[in-house]
C-alpha cells in the first residue's frame, strides 16, 4: 500500500463519504478538508489487508490547523473513508505515530 495511491486518488476527486464516517467525522469536529490535508501530507503508520472495506490503513497527519489526526481509509479505484478523529495523545510516543 502506498500513499502516493491515496494522494493520487485525492488530487482527482476519488473520494467516497459513507453517511457514518460523515456524521462521525462531524461531531468530532473534523472537516473533509482536514481528512484531505491529512493524506496529502501525511504517512501510513498501519496497514490492514484483510479490512472489510477493501485493503486499507491509518494514515497520521495533521489538519488544516495543524492538529494530528488519524485517518482510516480503504482504497480501490476510490478512498472509502472509514473514520478519522484526533487521537488521544496519552497512547502514542514522543512521535506521535506510535
Amino acid at each position: 500500500m502506498n500513499i502516493q495511491d491515496f494522494r493520487f486518488r485525492c488530487t482527482e476527486g476519488k473520494i467516497k463519504w459513507s453517511m457514518h464516517s460523515a456524521s462521525r467525522i462531524l461531531q468530532r469536529g473534523i472537516t473533509r478538508d482536514d481528512v484531505i490535508c491529512c493524506i496529502m501530507n501525511g504517512e501510513i503508520i498501519e496497514e490492514y489487508p484483510d479490512f472489510w472495506i477493501n485493503p486499507a490503513c491509518l494514515i497520521f497527519g495533521y489538519s488544516v490547523e495543524n492538529r494530528v489526526i488519524h485517518v482510516v481509509a480503504g482504497i480501490d479505484e476510490y478512498i472509502h473513508i472509514v473514520t478519522a478523529y484526533y487521537p488521544n495523545m496519552d497512547k502514542f510516543e514522543d512521535d506521535l505515530n506510535r
